[in-house]
């Protein structure tokens, strides 16, 4: 089978930061799913592992985690897919990635892909839509319904992957007052059109645009990127006792958790890959959201994030694409579809 990975980290302006493979096919065992990957998309942790991590001597590091494709064979214990199903999902960081033509998943973090998206549509949303969903619901506790509430969300980076389907969820789902952050005029503009109620830009004081608003302070915080940058003044806008979420790699020094004391302000890390990594007991949950997330995108509550197709699966596409990311100017998500 056709697949794209790498030997060595490199510096993704390396021809061989990314190579064309050819590989065996896996077997499915227990719960696993084979599927025949119809089209992918690229997120950060891709170029984070691709720079940091190298694979044991002389096997190669095949990339990817969001995929869409079609169910081709099952492992003996699989109760929940058969063969011939359209599926998408986000993968296992324990596990061989999605860029390649087949691909093994446990069936336990797949859901249905929606019917009213094609391939490429579909696969920008599993990885961002997980991540998104779990912020929200499990690690600030929001309750989903449209209630009268006070309670307010600040999105920093409000444009990126994760931000634009959070964008999305909260305003669909909920009664909170979401608040965007942007730097740039077509940023602030996606975001908008995405359901945001007000857009500040992040390179000025949080504190002051939040002001500039009409508004005082948030109950919620989800800080998607340079959390270390913004701590101080996150700190500053969360209301006493309210919730702090990220799911960037701040350094430490940047991250003074004395600072939240005072206001009684609490903590969440999220990471989507936690569940599947540790196998969690609740493991499912992953399967049950992404089904909820299609039957959201199918009634035409939630769009699909894609912002930019990339064509082939192939290296050179996929170098393009994490150059694009390690840009910082990424809008939306970045997809590729079919293996040459």
């Amino acid at each position: 089978m056709k697949a794209v990975g790498y030997y060595t980290p490199l510096p993704i302006t390396d021809e061989h930061a990314l190579i064309d493979l050819e590989l065996p096919a896996p077997q499915p065992e227990g719960r696993d799913l084979r599927v025949r990957v119809k089209a992918v998309s690229v997120n950060p942790v891709d170029t984070k592992i691709r720079r940091k991590t190298a694979p044991p001597a002389g096997e190669a590091k095949i990339l990817g985690w969001d995929a869409c494709g079609v169910v081709e064979a099952v492992g003996p214990e699989v109760s929940l897919f058969k063969p011939g199903d359209a599926v998408w999902y986000a993968g296992s960081i324990a596990r061989t990635g999605t860029n390649a033509e087949l691909h093994l998943v446990d069936e336990r973090i797949v859901g249905r892909k929606p019917e009213s998206l094609d391939f490429a549509q579909a696969a920008a949303l599993p990885l961002t839509s997980i991540t998104a969903w779990e912020l929200l619901f499990d690690r600030l506790g929001i309750v989903p319904g449209k209630p009268q509430t006070d309670q307010s969300l600040l999105v920093v980076g409000g444009a990126g992957g994760v931000g634009s389907i959070l964008i999305q969820l909260a305003r669909r789902l909920t009664g909170l007052t979401v608040i965007g952050t942007a730097s740039r005029p077509e940023t602030a503009d996606w975001i908008r059109d995405l359901g945001a109620h007000h857009v500040l830009d992040h390179t000025r004081p949080l504190s002051a645009e939040l002001e500039k608003a009409g508004l005082k302070q948030v109950t919620h915080v989800a800080s998607l990127t340079h959390t270390g940058q913004h701590f101080a003044e996150l700190v500053e806008v969360l209301a006493p006792q309210g919730k702090f979420a990220l799911i960037d790699d701040p350094d430490p020094s940047e991250i003074d958790v004395l600072q939240l004391k005072r206001k009684s302000l609490s903590l969440h890390w999220e990471l989507m890959f936690t569940r599947a990594l540790y196998e969690t007991t609740d493991m499912i949950a992953q399967h049950h959201l992404l089904n909820e997330v299609a039957d959201l995108v199918d009634a035409g509550l939630i769009r699909t994030t894609v912002n930019a197709h990339f064509g082939r699966i192939n290296a050179a596409n996929l170098r393009r694409a994490h150059a694009q990311i390690e840009s910082a100017t990424t809008r939306g998500k970045i997809v590729l579809e079919g293996f040459d």
